[in-house]
């Protein structure tokens, strides 16, 4: 079994996945595919839609012509509703798309807890709630897709004591919760601020290995910004200045708050740190003008287009290839 909370635990410098030589610099597309709701209301198990779902088609063939292969982390509405697999099911049986387990407690049965903030980050749950709510999902998606998902992402990155047995048992090979350089203890759930970027086995005799988001840190203070930009979170507008004056700037590889200008930094950066794989994601949603504060309108939409293809651009300028979950598995060295 593996050690409760080794997910959370940071890892010494034994834990890091090594990958085969010529696997290279690498990225991953990671897409957190869930249903619609409102982000500034409390949540709720019935207020939400699917109505971005179709959308799914013209970002899995703008993928496609350029040689990504996404990975859509799939929560129980969307896996529940058929016009998912209609969309993306012949895709992932070739190869093109990847399907991957996104955990939204509040709104995967079975429905057992309050809905509260704390209940939001899965991990937070009773072990057997977690557990049950996981294989319900799981098994949505394999009877959905007709293929058993190998990758998983807590829903609002909530990983939790328990969650890494319940990955190992159930057939997972690689976490991706980890938002490394974000903290969301003041909300109950996980404190990542100290974790580091490269992938690190969370459980090597079990093959479980954690694959961090891509946050980095740019500017001349970069090397402290673990320490600084956490001491700066009751002062919002000091981060703001730190990142005009080009001093201290946190950027994530996500066009969701994230400029084409700040994430082509954030890549540079995170060539410079060597590392082995990049990790990129957005909330399905974003693809239908309304329903993120990302992407309000069709111009915004475009704009979401044309951040990937400048970020691809770059990627491919600095000879980081796209890979997917089987090659990823494939590369790691046991």
């Amino acid at each position: 079994m593996v050690t409760p909370q080794q997910v959370l635990r940071m890892p010494g410098p034994a834990d890091f996945v090594r990958f085969a030589p010529d696997f290279g610099k690498r990225f991953i597309l990671t897409i957190d595919t869930e249903e619609e709701f409102d982000w500034s209301k409390p949540l709720d198990r019935t207020s939400h839609g699917l109505d971005h779902v179709p959308r799914l088609a013209k970002f899995q063939q703008f993928c496609e012509a350029l040689g990504v292969v996404p990975i859509y982390l799939v929560d129980y509405p969307v896996a529940s509703d058929p016009r998912a697999a209609e969309v993306l099911a012949d895709a992932v049986a070739a190869g093109r798309a990847e399907i991957g387990v996104q955990l939204h407690p509040w709104v995967n049965p079975p429905y057992d807890e309050d809905i509260t903030v704390h209940n939001s980050f899965a991990g937070n749950l009773p072990p057997d709630l977690e557990r049950a709510k996981f294989r319900k999902l799981r098994d949505t998606i394999e009877q959905a897709f007709g293929i058993g998902p190998a990758i998983y992402r807590a829903g609002r990155y909530g990983v939790g004591p328990n969650t890494a047995d319940i990955l190992s048992d159930c057939g997972i090979a690689i976490d991706t919760s980890v938002r490394a350089n974000f903290d969301y203890s003041s909300t109950g759930g996980p404190d990542f601020h100290l974790h580091p970027l490269q992938p690190w086995w969370i459980c090597k005799r079990n093959g479980l290995m954690e694959v961090p988001l891509t946050t980095v840190f740019t500017g001349i203070l970069k090397r402290f910004g673990k320490h600084v930009y956490p001491l700066l979170w009751r002062v919002p507008r000091m981060r703001g200045l730190l990142a005009r004056l080009g001093l201290l700037e946190r950027i994530s590889l996500t066009p969701e708050g994230i400029t084409l200008e700040e994430a082509l930094r954030g890549i540079d950066v995170a060539v410079d740190l060597d590392l082995p794989l990049l990790v990129l994601s957005f909330h399905s949603p974003s693809l239908c003008p309304g329903y993120t504060p990302y992407v309000r309108n069709d111009d915004d939409l475009d704009r979401f287009y044309d951040w990937w293809r400048g970020v691809f651009a770059r990627l491919e300028a600095h000879g980081v290839k796209p890979a997917c979950v089987r090659e990823i598995i494939e590369a790691a060295e046991v």
